[in-house]
């Protein structure tokens, strides 16, 4: 028995696995799953191509069967699943993947909503017309031909292509350790850059983009900015952002507005599209659509929102772009097979690649002309010769006894070739009539025009190159059509601001999360110890604890129970009036499970030289730079940590070199320099800055800025609608931990303390109590008393109301209308008294911004 062992190689497993896995690995690469740069397409999209030319499908044809086309595939060409190539086929003939479809299809072929297809038993296809020029040429020696996978056929490594299409049309395909995604671009474009690559072979990227200023999708939309076009055609690799294309329309009857949604982005599913803004719309992520429809039809897309009333299109447009596939980013990755390698390029070295590839295929296709022109020359003066000498060439076939010796006669007698010489054999008797005596003169002089048009082509590039040139322009002529996707330029100027006027609100907070804006004009100045207006309309339980103006363009820096916080724009909050409750902030913020918002603090900037200043409810102080918190993702931040059984109670801005002032319940103060507060990290729990005695707790904290205005007070109210502005200086500075001094004695009359604020004297202030009732009264007419003092009557109240919240505001010159306001007993003053009394006039916004300036913001 012959040794076993002496057939048995030893092997590696690493290595073996290696080189296993890499063979693999190139197969997938080149044999599967990316496209050729030079006719743009991978094997099975070449192989459905050809099968259709060998079953004569052409654009003219009557269709065939799908299922036809696959098994044709499927038996010769690609040994894979009849899905795959069908799914193929069904790509190439969808107008909404395909910027220029290659097959023309009848039936259901799927749609933009994500349908598939009909079963190929039930579909038809042909080629498009394009497609030809896809395959124009291949019969003459244009491209190389290797077998198939059985080796019983021949099939093309490569189509022809008068049509740069891996540019056109684009693709997509995931490799081992590789990928591509090239976006579809205009044709009439790609063409008009080849052509003037061809005349101008220094080009720049840059003077290609003027040509080819980007992707152009079929499902059109818009671009935004220009920048990852930019990468990609230099590098190879960029990212460039999609957007639907929306139009606002406005009912002047209802004069509630719509978003009409006639584009997407390309690839974008509709369908799935509008089930996730409806899942926003259930969730309470998006705010203020009411409806939605479906209007597309044959002659396009039409999707409509229809918006409440109240709300801004603007501002639900960009959450829907936030939230949505209605903004999406292409991720552009210009990866194709150059000579049989994986390879990365710019958009010139594509357009290169596909110049030099036309430049061999017009080469080998001369060559093939002139070959056959040479061949029929060739017989052609053959017969010329035996109609010259005709009685002649007539005796000799006569005379010879069979067909060979009468052809080794005339090789002989006229020095013919064997081919020339069986060619006058086979001539028929009716060419020897005098028409047809000169049809074969004109053939051979046109032949010999032909050889010599066709060797001037092989000798001067030049002329080679202007035939490669009047075929683009030819075929950009009969299938170039117009751009349909929009390029924006410098959209990173733009913003969402930029739509929204500028304009002071009155931001209101109810104690159970209600946020609104409301514009300051719909409060009305009135005197001292008025009842008030009915401002939020509120629950029973429900009551105003937050109020302040800021400008529609302000950040809301917006601080939770748990210590985190959110950030949003004044304009994003819902427009509400005096009397309307306006929107939980569960509807605006990803809140967690019993997460409540206890202070919220505007800020036009975050500045660097500024500080963040936080009290809780049990006199804990925290300060850290403003500018850490700059960066406020949409799930919020930590703000600071805070221990079990404490709340958060006050957030203000100071300038690093300011005292800090915190006031008690029971009527308790302390003012301490904020150089004894460290600054910490945003994360920090903070330090004691204020002691109390008893059940006491802090209800407010102030920061008194280094330089003040003289006519700056104190001014504190009580439960009772009780009130007194005290001087600054009555307050010593100690040091931070004490339990501080005096500033206001409080009793059953006058209730305790619910917050201090610093005022000027032509400031406003807000009065609000539990009942929803709101009072806006002026600071001046508020009395200055010392400390140690009980304080004035500001607000009336009943018996079981009482005042929760206040807020100042800044007044204006023209906030009275000629009507006059409400005074004390319901008697009327006209609005030049008002404003006479007013004392200085002063702009909100000029105020608001010298707030923020001294860091005394609300």
């Amino acid at each position: 028995m012959a040794d076993e062992s002496a057939n048995v190689i030893p092997v590696n497993i690493e290595d073996e696995i290696r080189h296993s896995y890499l063979d693999y690995a190139m197969s997938v690469i080149i044999g599967r799953a990316l496209p050729d740069v030079r006719d743009g397409l991978k094997p099975v999209h070449r192989r459905i191509l050809y099968s259709q030319h060998e079953l004569g499908n052409r654009w003219n044809a009557a269709y065939k069967k799908s299922a036809r086309v696959v098994g044709d595939v499927i038996g010769k060409y690609h040994p894979h699943g009849d899905s795959a190539v069908y799914d193929a086929l069904v790509r190439m003939a969808q107008d909404f993947n395909m910027r220029v479809p290659l097959v023309d299809g009848q039936g259901n072929f799927g749609s933009v909503d994500g349908d598939p297809a009909a079963a190929m038993r039930y579909t038809e296809v042909r080629m498009n017309r394009v497609t030809e020029e896809l395959l124009a040429d291949i019969d003459k020696d244009t491209i190389d031909w290797v077998p198939n996978y059985d080796g019983n056929e021949k099939e093309p490594s490569v189509l022809p292509a008068k049509v740069p299409n891996l540019l056109v049309n684009g693709s997509s395909g995931i490799a081992v350790g590789m990928s591509t995604n090239i976006p579809p671009h205009n044709l009439a474009e790609v063409i008009e850059a080849t052509v003037a690559l061809i005349e101008n072979p220094d080009m720049t990227v840059g003077d290609l983009m003027e040509i080819v200023p980007g992707p152009d999708f079929p499902t059109a939309g818009m671009i935004y900015g220009a920048k990852g076009i930019q990468e990609a055609y230099s590098t190879g690799r960029g990212v460039i952002r999609m957007r639907a294309r929306v139009e606002i329309e406005h009912n002047e009857k209802s004069g509630k507005s719509s978003l009409i949604v006639t584009e997407l982005p390309y690839q974008v599913n509709k369908a799935r599209l509008i089930e996730k803004i409806a899942q926003l719309v259930r969730d309470k992520k998006i705010d203020g659509i009411t409806d939605m429809r479906d209007e597309s039809d044959r002659k396009g897309m039409r999707i409509v929102i229809e918006l409440r009333r109240d709300v801004m299109p603007e501002i639900t447009l960009n959450n829907l772009y936030k939230m949505t596939q209605m903004q999406s980013s292409f991720g552009i990755i210009m990866l194709a097979i150059v000579n049989g390698q994986p390879q990365v390029m710019s958009l010139k070295e594509v357009l290169n690649h596909f110049i030099d590839f036309r430049r061999d295929v017009v080469t080998r296709r001369t060559i093939y002309e002139l070959n056959k022109a040479e061949d029929r020359a060739h017989i052609l003066e053959g017969l010329k010769i035996a109609l010259d000498y005709l009685d002649e060439v007539i005796a000799l076939i006569r005379a010879s006894d069979s067909p060979s010796e009468a052809q080794a006669g005339l090789m002989e007698r006229f020095e013919l070739s064997e081919r020339q010489a069986d060619a006058i054999l086979r001539m028929r008797l009716q060419k020897l009539t005098g028409l047809e005596r000169e049809k074969i003169l004109e053939e051979l002089a046109e032949v010999r025009a032909t050889i010599e048009y066709l060797r001037s082509l092989l000798a001067d590039e030049q002329k080679m190159m202007g035939v490669i040139k009047d075929e683009l322009v030819e075929v950009k002529e009969s299938y170039g059509d117009e751009r349909r996707t929009e390029i924006l330029y410098d959209v990173s100027e733009l913003s969402l601001e930029d739509l929204i006027a500028e304009e002071d609100m009155v931001v209101t907070l109810s104690h159970q999360g209600y946020a609104k804006r409301t514009p300051l004009d719909e409060y009305r100045a009135q005197r001292r110890g008025g009842r008030g207006k009915r401002g939020m309309g509120t629950k029973d339980e429900d009551f105003v604890t937050d109020m302040f103006v800021a400008s529609t363009h302000t950040n809301i820096l917006i601080f939770t129970s748990i210590g985190k916080l959110y950030m949003l724009r004044t304009h994003e909050l819902p427009l509400g009036s005096r009397t309307t409750k306006g929107s939980h902030v569960a509807n605006l913020l990803p809140l967690e499970e019993d997460e409540t918002v206890q202070t919220i603090l505007a800020s036009d900037d975050f500045y660097e030289d500024k500080f963040v200043v936080f009290a809780t409810r049990n006199g804990i102080i925290k300060k850290t730079e403003l500018i850490a918190y700059q960066n406020v993702h949409s799930g919020g931040i930590i703000a600071l940590n805070i221990k079990e059984g404490d709340e958060l109670v006050s957030v203000r801005l100071s300038e690093g070199d300011d005292d800090i002032f915190m006031v008690s319940k029971n009527g308790q103060s302390i003012r301490f320099h904020e150089s004894d507060a460290r600054p910490m990290g945003r994360t920090a729990t903070g330090v004691i800055g204020m002691r109390f005695k008893g059940e006491d707790e802090l209800v407010g904290m102030e920061v008194l800025p280094t330089e003040r205005d003289e006519d700056l007070t104190i001014l504190t109210i009580t439960e009772n609608g009780y009130g007194k502005r005290t001087i600054i200086d009555e307050y010593p500075q100690q040091s931070r931990g004490g339990k501080g001094v005096i500033t206001m004695k409080v009793n059953d009359r006058n209730g305790r303390l619910v917050g201090t604020r610093l005022v000027h004297n032509d400031d406003q202030l807000m009065l609000i109590t539990d009942q929803g009732q709101i009072l806006r009264t002026r600071v001046g007419e508020i009395s200055t008393y010392g400390r140690n003092t009980q304080g004035v009557k500001v607000m009336v109240t009943d018996d079981s109301e009482k005042v929760v919240s206040m807020a100042r505001l800044a007044e204006t010159d023209d906030e009275e209308d000629e009507e006059g306001v409400e005074g004390v007993e319901g008697a009327e003053i006209d609005a030049e008294e008002a404003a006479g009394e007013a004392g200085e006039e002063s702009s909100i916004a000029e105020d608001l911004q010298d707030e923020l300036d001294e860091g005394e913001e609300e």
